[in-house]
């Protein structure tokens, strides 16, 4: 995980168009208008780096799923907007992406402003990765700075190929993201404790697997729980379990406890007959969940089991919800886990969306060391996937 790749420090932005690949992914309304800033605001120091050195930051990313067509709503322009509102300099948004219209704009944009281009995955070139499409984006800029954690899983032409066309460097942003899970994955404080939780085992078994070999303690939670209850021979009613998951979920456990890392699980429960915001709440006072009911958070019990594991570690990541948040009903289990992870004095770590979204919901965001703004992307490095947008920064 520990990357030897160029910085910012060792760029020489003066004059030069800095071409830097940003994440604006950003959620909108129906309207249009923004909904979450957040990492536009996440790419700010390195712009204000770019432009305080003298270079003319050229900045591109993606915007939803368009699959290589123009579609009128998932243009940046809203986000050129807010960008321009947050840095107080001009932004000029362009058209397009690639082309000799685009060039000839970026030249005549002034000193000291920043120049936004079209979604990247207007053109389909981008999400195939094609070289020759890689080629026209470079020729945007004179050196690349790579600042889009949130695509680094992505084998793209604008995060991958034009890294391969000019000389490249890591933005703060992909900086910061990569100190802190090099933190969490390669040299952790102990104990490392690790929360996983969401609907599926299968979307994160392989992050089970390799943290089994890093991890002191494994708390699990959230509808995956369900299924390592169902492997372990307990009643889980009508909860959601993955049975193709089984024998893996099984063997899981089994190397854990050769190791002697402990997995828990929940000991009693929050359930309900319907997954719906307005059914009600039923408490589930052991391991066991009776025919008819299905869990859809954890119990008090197992919420106090969880919040000391976690006040005892000196290293927490947290990817995935305890339980369905988003109705206040099961939200506990969620909230009691945030909250201990918020008030250790242990270094913590949340990727994931769900996780994310549950900590700002809280207003507990201000006391996490680390909120990561990729969520498949964090998910990848905790599987152990060097991630390709990384690996191409690396020296030769």
């Amino acid at each position: 995980m520990k990357l030897d790749a160029r910085s910012l420090d060792e760029v020489n932005c003066q004059g030069k168009r800095v071409l830097v690949r940003v994440d604006f992914n950003c959620p909108q309304e129906e309207s249009g208008a923004i909904s979450d800033d957040t990492r536009i605001r996440a790419a700010l120091p390195t712009i204000r780096e770019v432009l305080a050195k003298g270079g003319k930051p050229v900045l591109m990313s993606h915007l939803g799923r368009p699959k290589g067509k123009v579609v009128e709503g998932l243009r940046l322009t809203p986000m050129g907007k807010r960008l321009g509102e947050l840095l107080g300099v001009p932004v000029v948004k362009l058209e397009d992406c690639v082309g000799p219209a685009v060039v000839e704009a970026i030249a005549k944009a002034p000193a000291g402003a920043v120049v936004l281009l079209e979604n990247v995955r207007f053109h389909k070139g981008d999400e195939a990765g094609d070289p020759a499409f890689a080629k026209e984006l470079a020729k945007n800029g004179n050196v690349f700075v790579n600042d889009a954690f949130g695509a680094a899983h992505r084998d793209h032409a604008s995060v991958c190929g034009v890294a391969r066309e000019l000389p490249s460097a890591a933005g703060r942003l992909m900086e910061k993201e990569i100190a802190a899970f090099s933190k969490v994955l390669d040299a952790p404080a102990r104990p490392l404790v690790a929360i996983l939780g969401g609907a599926k085992v299968s979307d994160k078994l392989k992050v089970v697997d390799n943290l089994l070999e890093k991890v002191d303690a494994l708390l699990v939670g959230g509808g995956m729980a369900y299924t390592f209850l169902a492997a372990q021979g307990k009643k889980v009613g009508k909860s959601l379990v993955q049975q193709d998951q089984l024998e893996n979920v099984k063997a899981a456990m089994a190397r854990a406890k050769a190791k002697g890392i402990d997995i828990l699980l929940p000991v009693d429960h929050v359930c309900a007959e319907s997954f719906a915001e307005d059914a009600q709440a039923v408490a589930v006072e052991g391991a066991d969940i009776p025919d008819g009911l299905m869990g859809l958070d954890i119990g008090p019990k197992t919420r106090a089991m969880y919040a000391a594991r976690i006040a005892g570690a000196k290293t927490v990541v947290w990817n995935g919800p305890m339980g369905v948040f988003e109705w206040k009903a099961f939200r506990a289990g969620t909230e009691t886990v945030g909250k201990a992870v918020a008030e250790g004095a242990g270094y913590t770590v949340i990727g994931g969306g769900d996780s994310v979204a549950a900590i700002e919901m809280l207003g507990l965001a201000s006391k996490i060391k680390h909120i990561s703004t990729g969520g498949g992307a964090s998910l990848e490095l905790l599987e152990g996937t060097l991630l390709p947008g990384i690996a191409v920064l690396a020296r030769d």
